[in-house]
This record gives structure tokens, sequence and C-alpha cells, in this order.
């Protein structure tokens, strides 16, 4: 039985799809914001994500980065007619496709399996990465260093997380703070700056070799 995860602030939606979904044989989880999306795409594991893009409490093509930034997870997202630049914005944060509203549940069935299929296809998704003496668990967002396990708030872990997924590349401040804050952010290196620093005191790399600062840059997770 495949796991659809739908994330929409709308009751009504969330009642009609949970109950259209679950007639044709899946198991459906339901998120209400983004920040509970966010959080069970790590918890509940789904298979596919049902995504609408007009939530409340964030806008939802950063929910589909953050996510994009440490899952492979399949993302259909639900757009308002006529909004052809949001979905081109979707596709681009990394969406695999997208529905407009108002639909049928056929369609979207047929786009989620589509989508499922191309996953599928592909290599699947690690859920552990290991660079050094550092281990990031993805699906239960845990982390240690030599075996120690790190206290991180989330934003610390999705740092550290997407300095692990491109480990020995040097990623810039505006890289960093897409992946993690979201789209609408790019020049806040301060918030950059601060969270290294952090992550650097809980790692307890105090000299900076595993946790590399390129000034006016960006960081780098060295693999040596």
């Amino acid at each position: 039985m495949s796991r659809v995860l739908v994330v929409d602030d709308d009751s009504s939606l969330r009642k009609a799809l949970r109950i259209g979904l679950a007639a044709r044989g899946y198991e459906v989880l339901l998120a209400r914001t983004g920040e509970e999306g966010i959080d069970q795409v790590a918890l509940g594991a789904p298979d596919v994500v049902v995504l609408d893009l007009g939530l409340t409490d964030m806008d939802g093509l950063e929910v589909c980065q953050r996510v994009r930034s440490w899952s492979g997870v399949p993302i259909v997202v639900l757009s308002a007619a006529g909004s052809e630049a949001r979905k081109v914005a979707a596709l681009d944060a990394g969406a695999d496709d997208y529905v407009t509203k108002p639909f049928s549940m056929a369609e979207l069935e047929a786009r989620l399996r589509t989508a499922m299929r191309h996953v599928a296809a592909s290599s699947p998704e690690p859920t552990e990465i290991c660079v050094g003496p550092v281990s990031l668990d993805l699906v239960h967002l845990g982390a240690r260093v030599d075996g120690r396990p790190l206290q991180l708030t989330p934003h610390e872990f999705q740092f550290l997380s997407f300095l692990a997924r491109n480990a020995g590349k040097v990623c810039t401040h505006q890289m960093i703070l897409q992946a993690v804050w979201g789209p609408g952010y790019g020049e806040e290196t301060r918030y950059v700056r601060v969270y290294a620093h952090r992550l650097r005191r809980k790692l307890g790399d105090v000299d900076g070799r595993m946790l590399r600062n390129h000034p006016g840059i960006g960081y780098e997770l060295v693999t040596e």
C-alpha cells in the first residue's frame, strides 16, 4: 500500500483527498501547515507528497525546496488556475509534477502513479550520510560525531545535512540560505555565520578543519 502525504490548509480539501485516496487503496497522512508537512516527510516516510502551494504559514515553494534539500520523495503540487509562473517555480524548486485546481481524483491519482514510477526507476534516496566522523540519519533527523549524539535544532540539522550532501564542495552563502531558510533568503549571510559557529561548537571543530570557512564565499564540509 502506497503512503500519500497531503499538505494543505484547506480542511475541506484535506477531507476530500483523504476519503478519495483511501478509497483507491492509499494510506493517507495529513498535514495542515508547511512545518507539519516537513516533519511528516521525515517521520511518516511517505511514498509521495501532495503539496498545496498556497499554505498560510509558509510558501509552498519553500516547503518544496526544504524537503528537496534532503529527500528525494516525489512531490506533486496543487496550484490555482492561471498561475503558470508558480508552476514553473515549483518545478524549479524540485517538484515532480503539478495539478491545477479544480481537478478530478482520477487525474490526481494518475499524476501520483507517474511521479512514483519515475522515482522507483531512479537510484534510491540514501537514508544515512557519513562524512568523516559525522553521520546523519535523514529519516529520524539524528546526527552523531565520532559516535557521540549531537543535539541539533531543525535549522542546524538542515544546514549540516546540506553540507554533507555536498561534502567536499564549497557551498555559497546563498545556496545555504535558500536550502535551509527558503527561496526568499539570499542576503542574510549573518545567519550562515552564526549557525556555522554553533555547528562547529557542537561538532567540537574548534579549529575549523571539519567545517571549513571560505571567506566571502561560503562553507565546505571536509571529507578528509
